[in-house]
């Protein structure tokens, strides 16, 4: 006989919320059982459910209020389901790639991927606080802990803000933000960097750790130390004396035990803003993780027999009859009500996504009549009772133009793609009034009584602007602070404005750029430092996973317009030295990737991002700044448009193509070749990403007819990127007289000292005996 949990009769929680919740874990579970059969029978390409942890879910509704966020993995639909912030027929479009339908992310991503509306059609921010948030959910492993943290702790800024009056983000920072993570992934160091920050923070982070005892196929003895989440972290718990994070641990399967916990465990948050972390132990994964694979193949007949037992809807429902909450045939007639409605939801979905689809392919078959030929194309589109995606019919039809040599499908063809375009290239970057490629132009001014300073100083006069006029500006990384940072750009300032808009973090580059993805989502305009380039490395997946796709992943539903700060190029030395600008070029699509030569022009990259609502990242030159500039008598107003190199010398006899700290020493060859009678036209392309927008390199190349793209990345690495927008998008190899040329650094990173740097990174002679070498030819 199956052991029963539940066997004295108990008054919590109310019988009517209980059958509630009962419905809502049978209507997540038929669900879950749908998913997979769905995708086992070709509807669907791939799915995971939320089958086995339904119960907890629906405790956490019940303590979520409006303003509360999530940041959660790729499961979730039951909390959803609860809240009412999505119907089955909803969820089945985004299983079904339903570009039309699906809410969350307009077919982007696939199920159980949500995310609520932030912005209006116009690309506006939606109030925050009259409804609970779905921040953007992603599969990178621990990813959602970086968001989860700077969503939480924007709830920290806005309590202790009195002058930010903001009622549409925030009701005086009362809001929590509830993440949720595989007890597996707590293996990620993501997990720890995060639970460690919110302990030191203290803000309103609650972390539930589902734990079912496997990562995939991974049992947690190979996992997590003590095979306990809870244990592990006893060290970071709070006392009398010391500050840190509260620790519940609880059974998955136990229902006025999970309500009981969530609620104290919420209350004492949002009282406090102390951390949480809610240790979901005992739970089972019936269906295994995905679709892509059978549990059964790693669990053993005991522990499948234990989670037939314990799966938490069946221990719910002996609950309800111990507790003579409802009868069996209340509780019969419960399930078979949400067994009704995921059919007709079903039903509805799938509907909604073949009748389009089948409409099309009728539409195609009229437009092929009296095509010779076309009845073996069509043959294969009637395989099926409707094509399996309107990319299916397109296909057919670019064949048949080509392999038949017909142009009357030109037009459909034309229509299918603009449609597809449409759906899933746009919302790369903001679309509105606030894209950074529509800030005005403004030029810097100077008087001749204008100061010449430092490097360092042109920026702390600039963030003393920003900070002064921009409450909503915030500034921080490691020893940003109270020292002001490394270079100085904000020397002063914390003393100024404060710890609570200029301040110090640890070393946690990951969770920097997640602090200031959760700030910037929550209306506020975060500025991290990430205090050197090669540092970066550590915040990748941040950036690229979560930052970069923000407003594309959500089909521009969500955005964060967040600034990245960091330096780099020309030091000596393996470290701090690099410039991986390849890297970047290839993981930050969906942020602008500023490389400004000096800090004037930096000051004006940040103030066009500033004026924006698209993120950005800002690499400064290493060495610049204790190199002289002229400050700007109108800091803090002037800005450097995006996208639209400079031509800093004028030449007849070859085009210098380069960028960041590589400018000064093009400069100084291009003087060193004028006395030799060379005249080169120096251009600098400003940022690259995005990349010479008005194709000002090609104009010119009809003056100079040579081409030499002068880099410190390894070759073939952002030199590459460089040539091909010049050569391939701007033609401009048919004005070319030489073969195109670049200088670049070495394939190893800088070796120490002035010989191992002279060798390892382009020299004014390298480019002084370059550029010769193509003028000759």
């Amino acid at each position: 006989m199956s052991q029963v949990a539940y066997s004295q009769k108990t008054t919590e929680p109310r019988y009517t919320e209980a059958l509630q919740d009962y419905y809502i874990c049978c209507l997540s579970r038929e669900l879950s059982l749908l998913i997979r059969r769905d995708v086992l029978t070709g509807r669907a390409k791939f799915g995971v459910s939320d089958d086995g942890k339904e119960l907890f879910q629906v405790a956490m509704a019940r303590t979520m209020a409006a303003g509360d966020w999530r940041a959660d993995y790729y499961r979730g639909h039951t909390l959803l389901l609860a809240l009412g912030l999505a119907t089955p027929e909803q969820l089945l479009a985004q299983l079904y790639a339903d570009a039309a339908n699906d809410p969350f992310s307009g077919g982007r991503q696939m199920n159980n991927h949500h995310a609520s509306d932030l912005l209006d059609e116009q690309g506006r921010w939606l109030s925050q606080t009259d409804r609970i948030n779905l921040s953007s959910d992603i599969s990178t492993t621990g990813g959602q802990m970086a968001r989860g943290l700077g969503l939480a702790f924007a709830s920290k800024i806005y309590r202790e803000a009195s002058r930010l009056q903001r009622p549409a983000f925030s009701h005086k920072g009362h809001e929590i933000c509830h993440c949720i993570i595989g007890d597996a992934s707590t293996s990620e160091g993501v997990f720890w960097e995060a639970v460690n920050a919110a302990g030191v923070l203290q803000v309103p982070l609650a972390v539930t750790v589902a734990d079912d005892g496997y990562g995939i196929s991974v049992p947690k003895k190979h996992q997590t130390v003590k095979e306990s989440i809870s244990d592990a972290l006893r060290g970071m718990e709070a006392s009398d004396d010391s500050p840190g994070i509260a620790i519940y641990h609880v059974k998955g399967w136990d229902y006025p035990a999970l309500c009981k916990t969530y609620e104290e465990g919420v209350a004492g948050m949002r009282r406090t803003h102390q951390p949480v972390l809610f240790h979901v132990d005992e739970l089972t994964q019936p269906q295994g993780h995905s679709t892509s694979g059978s549990h059964e193949r790693y669990k053993s007949a005991q522990r499948l027999q234990w989670e037939g037992e314990y799966d938490c809807n069946r221990q719910f429902r002996l609950w309800l009859l111990a507790t003579d909450a409802a009868s069996e045939e209340v509780l019969q007639s419960i399930e078979q009500q949400a067994r009704k409605e995921i059919q007709t939801a079903r039903q509805r979905a799938w509907a909604s996504y073949a009748e389009p689809l089948r409409e099309l392919r009728q539409a195609f078959e009229q437009r092929c009549q009296g095509i010779a030929g076309s009845n073996v194309y069509l043959q294969e589109l009637s395989a099926t009772e409707i094509p399996s995606s309107r990319s299916e019919v397109l296909a057919v039809a670019r064949r048949m133009r080509v392999e038949l040599g017909v142009s009357s499908l030109d037009d459909f063809i034309s229509e299918q793609m603009a449609l597809l375009e449409q759906r899933f290239h746009r919302h790369l970057f903001c679309e509105g009034e606030k894209s950074a490629l529509r800030v005005p132009a403004c030029a810097p001014a100077y008087s001749k009584e204008g100061a010449v300073v430092n490097g360092y100083e042109v920026l702390n006069a600039f963030f003393d602007k920003v900070l002064e006029t921009h409450p909503e500006f915030y500034a921080f990384g490691e020893d940003l602070g109270y020292i002001g940072g490394v270079n100085q750009g904000f020397s002063g300032l914390q003393a100024k404005y404060g710890e609570h808009r200029v301040f110090d973090t640890g070393i946690r580059e990951w969770t920097i750029i997640g602090q200031a993805i959760g700030m910037a989502m929550r209306g506020l305009r975060p500025l991290a430092e990430i205090q050197y380039l090669d540092y970066v490395l550590y915040a990748i997946s941040a950036l690229s996973d979560d930052l970069a796709t923000v407003r594309w992943r959500t089909n521009g539903r969500q955005q964060a317009p967040v600034i990245v700060r960091t330096r780099g190029h020309r030091l000596e030395g393996i470290w701090h030295s690099g410039s991986p600008m390849s890297m970047l070029l290839g993981s930050l699509r969906g942020m602008h990737l500023c490389v400004p030569r000096n800090m004037t022009q930096a000051a004006g990259m940040y103030n066009t991002l500033l004026q924006s609502d698209d993120p950005g990242m800002v690499i400064e030159c290493l060495n610049g700044y204790r190199q002289k500039e002229k400050l700007a008598d109108n800091i803090g107003s002037y800005t450097v448009p995006l996208g639209v190199p400079e031509v800093l010398r004028e030449g007849s006899d070859l085009s210098l193509v380069t960028y960041g700290a590589c400018v000064r020493i093009a400069d100084q060859a291009c003087e060193r070749l004028k006395k030799l009678g060379v005249h080169v036209e120096l251009i600098d392309v400003q940022t690259l990403m995005p990349f010479d927008l008005g194709h000002r390199i090609r104009e010119s190349l009809a003056k100079t007819s040579r081409l030499l793209v002068l880099d410190e990345d390894v070759p073939g690495g952002a030199s590459a990127y460089i040539l091909r927008h010049i050569l391939e998008e701007q033609q401009g190899y048919r004005l070319l007289d030489a073969h195109p040329a670049t200088l670049c650094a070495s394939h190893h990173r800088p070796a120490y000292g002035d010989d191992g740097n002279y060798l390892s990174k382009p020299s004014v002679e390298d480019v002084v005996e370059k550029v010769l070498s193509l003028v000759k030819e």
